[in-house]
């Protein structure tokens, strides 16, 4: 379980994050929705030890992370999954997968990859071609899949549906939900509110670096005029 209290991080004299508390727990999706420059992706990197923490503290499992490097933090059980996917072009799917696996015990890589093709069955079919050749949602896939190769207990995902064709960000989406219902605890942050609201489970929303509402994703989507509030209008996709 990941937990975050009182979370504070500054860039020079700017205090871009002030104060989040969340959470992740064992397969659930805890969602953080937010403007743009509200501090989402900023309480990310500083989570995953990509970016220094001024106060605060960040907790898996009862241990605490903060001032941790991210090598050491990914073996710890925590990964991320970052915004734009980041895929090694020339490599092929398989080769990316293995560098994903880079800190996992060598005895149980092959069955964890037996897992993620099961998964996704795509990336067996194209594990010999180069991952630069696959469309934006099976690159995607890939970066999940590479993320769930290292068999971190805890896994963070920035605007995964970020670039992605409109048809494809549900498919993208249930991918996550799909790793949550496999025991992961998945920290999500999404652009897309109707559509994140749709997989999740508790949303979170952070607002000029502050949290401004934290409850039930079922809540909020019965809520639309919350989501308008915090986010504006663009938010919610209408039918």
């Amino acid at each position: 379980m990941l937990e975050v209290t009182d979370l504070h991080v500054n860039y020079g004299a700017v205090q871009a994050v002030q104060g989040v508390t969340l959470s992740a727990t064992p397969g659930h999706i805890t969602l953080v929705l937010g403007a743009n420059g509200a501090g989402k992706t900023t309480s990310l990197r500083a989570i995953c030890g990509l970016q220094p923490i001024a106060s605060g503290s960040v907790n898996l499992n009862g241990q605490s992370l903060v001032g941790e490097p991210a090598s050491a933090i990914v073996r710890r059980g925590l990964v991320m999954v970052p915004e734009g996917r980041r895929v090694f072009a020339p490599l092929s799917v398989y080769e990316n997968l293995l560098l994903g696996a880079y800190t996992a015990p060598r005895n149980s890589v092959q069955s964890t990859l037996e897992e993620v093709y099961g998964l996704f069955p795509i990336l067996q079919e194209r594990q010999g071609g180069a991952a630069g050749l696959l469309s934006g949602g099976e690159q995607q896939m890939l970066a999940f899949g590479r993320a769930l190769m290292s068999q971190a207990e805890v896994i963070l995902m920035d605007e995964p549906s970020m670039g992605l064709a409109p048809a494809v960000v549900d498919s993208v989406l249930s991918s996550a939900r799909s790793i949550a219902d496999g025991g992961k605890a998945v920290l999500m942050v999404e652009q897309n509110a109707e559509a994140g609201l749709e997989v999740a489970d508790t949303v979170v929303v952070i607002a000029r670096g502050e949290v401004v509402y934290t409850g039930s994703a079922k809540e909020a989507r019965n809520d639309t005029a919350l989501v308008r509030a915090f986010l504006g209008d663009a938010a919610l996709v209408d039918e």
